[in-house]
């Protein structure tokens, strides 16, 4: 029996979080009553906590979970840990800042059985240069140190089949920083099947963009180092 599980992380998304849940729980709804959407709140300090509270008690098919503040890549690996333990099929993965669009979701539903993975490429993206030059960096990055070409190894809009997932899952650090990107990565090198479609991804639509030059430039030297050692120990396992 199919069961999908979108999970969402959340972090100090107080203006954007009720929109972006019921706009997705919309579309669980379509799917079947046994889907679900999860929300993972990384120990927001504004009102999300509270917001998401209210709305897990009026929406059937929403689970909400809280943790103690450990990164946006530490909250997407507990999320994918809790949908495999609930017996997921298919886990699709999106952010909670209201930059991806659902109605993109059912094309990639319909092609789930063709592909261990589905990701959405940003080819028109609307969130500013440095964004921009960030995934540049990273598919530069990846190249590099794990030899592979992937278009868009981050996008927060992915579909994956739980059991090709289940497999790459104890590869990756409970730590690491950009788990997306190196499941991605993952996926391509070891000939899994992926498929890049692309998706519309907007400006976001609220709160505050984390991201400048100087923190570009260390998260960018410390991805290099992160990934060369993760592409070390991956060579060893084989």
């Amino acid at each position: 029996m199919e069961r999908l599980y979108i999970v969402m992380p959340a972090y100090n998304e107080e203006k954007n979080i009720e929109k972006v849940i019921r706009s997705w729980h919309a579309v669980i709804e379509k799917i079947d009553k046994s889907a679900r959407l999860l929300i993972v709140d990384d120990g927001s300090t504004d009102d999300t906590y509270n917001i998401i509270w209210d709305l897990q008690r009026e929406l059937p098919q929403m689970e909400f979970q809280y943790k103690k503040n450990s990164g946006h890549g530490a909250t997407i690996l507990f999320a994918y840990e809790y949908a495999l333990a609930r017996g997921a099929t298919y886990i699709f993965q999106t952010d909670s800042n209201g930059q991806t669009n659902p109605e993109d979701f059912l094309d990639f539903w319909n092609q789930r059985e063709q592909y261990d993975m589905i990701i959405g490429n940003r080819k028109k993206r609307q969130d500013g240069f440095l964004r921009k030059f960030a995934s540049k960096v990273l598919k530069l990055i990846i190249k590099i140190t794990l030899h592979v070409e992937v278009e868009d190894a981050n996008t927060p809009f992915r579909l994956m089949k739980a059991e090709t997932l289940k497999k790459y899952i104890p590869k990756i650090p409970k730590d690491f920083y950009l788990p997306n990107a190196l499941i991605t990565a993952m996926f391509v090198k070891y000939k899994e099947k992926v498929k890049f479609i692309p998706i519309t991804f907007q400006v976001r639509q609220a709160g505050k963009n984390s991201i400048n030059f100087e923190k570009l430039m260390h998260t960018g030297w410390e991805t290099l180092r992160d990934f060369k050692k993760i592409n070390k120990n991956l060579e060893t396992q084989k």
